[in-house]
């Protein structure tokens, strides 16, 4: 199986499960959950599937990715809050979405059309040189302990001590998340490895929640975190036609 067919059984492995999946989490839940709680079930469901289609989107370099991540991020921006609300975690997350991530998928359009990105052709990958890695590895660490300090202020379980799993939780993927969509709006390859981290640490924060609807986001980044390792595969090999390494 050529490299081109693999990726398109393989997208559709991720867009067929994620839906089965979801569909039947949802109705697990539905039959379970009190009447205040059928419109977020239906709500997360429906952007969890949004974010699959940018995610497979994303991977194969296609610029419809930021039509189903504008939905996406607007959904789960409102569930973090939701969650961080009534006692959870997810403040961080829920101010990265609003300020953030749902203006940068405007950007991250403008950027692609100007790297090639069209409807019928995949956009021009490329790679961060040694030291603008070296440089990014000093950021996200010194921005995690820094707004790990902030968003320790507002933390509202009940843990004690400095160190708080919520917190670490939450920061984790908020300092991903910032520096994966700048990466990816830029199109660099590295953004891959954010994208892996941000799917495990938010795998772990809807471990840890007992809302009804976190069932959903639990089995939405287990398909994420697969679809980040096959989009690294794939974009190592977009940004490798290139053969100067770009800054």
């Amino acid at each position: 199986m050529n490299d081109k067919k693999f990726n398109k059984w393989f997208s559709a492995f991720i867009l067929v499960g994620m839906t089965v999946v979801t569909c039947i989490v949802t109705a697990i839940k539905l039959s379970n959950a009190g009447g205040g709680e059928h419109l977020w079930l239906l709500l997360t469901a429906f952007g969890s599937l949004m974010g699959v289609l940018a995610t497979v989107c994303s991977a194969n370099g296609w610029i419809i990715t930021f039509l189903f991540g504008f939905i996406d991020v607007t959904i789960y921006g409102i569930s973090c809050w939701v969650n961080w609300r009534d006692g959870g975690s997810g403040l961080g997350n829920a101010l990265l979405h609003f300020a953030y991530f749902v203006p940068m998928q405007l950007v991250g359009f403008i950027q692609w059309k100007k790297r090639g990105a069209k409807a019928s052709s995949q956009v021009k990958a490329r790679r961060l040189s040694p030291a603008m890695r070296w440089g990014w590895l000093g950021i996200t660490v010194a921005a995690t302990v820094i707004l790990y300090i902030i968003i320790l202020r507002f933390d509202r379980s009940a843990a004690e001590g400095f160190l708080r799993v919520a917190v670490i939780l939450d920061v984790i993927p908020l300092v991903c998340n910032i520096i994966g969509q700048l990466l990816m709006s830029t199109a660099y390859m590295e953004q891959w490895v954010f994208w892996i981290a941000v799917n495990i640490f938010s795998i772990c924060l809807w471990v840890s929640s007992d809302k009804s609807f976190a069932p959903v986001y639990i089995v939405k980044y287990a398909f994420y975190l697969v679809n980040s390792i096959n989009g690294l595969r794939i974009w190592l090999n977009l940004s490798r036609k290139d053969s100067v390494l770009e800054n």
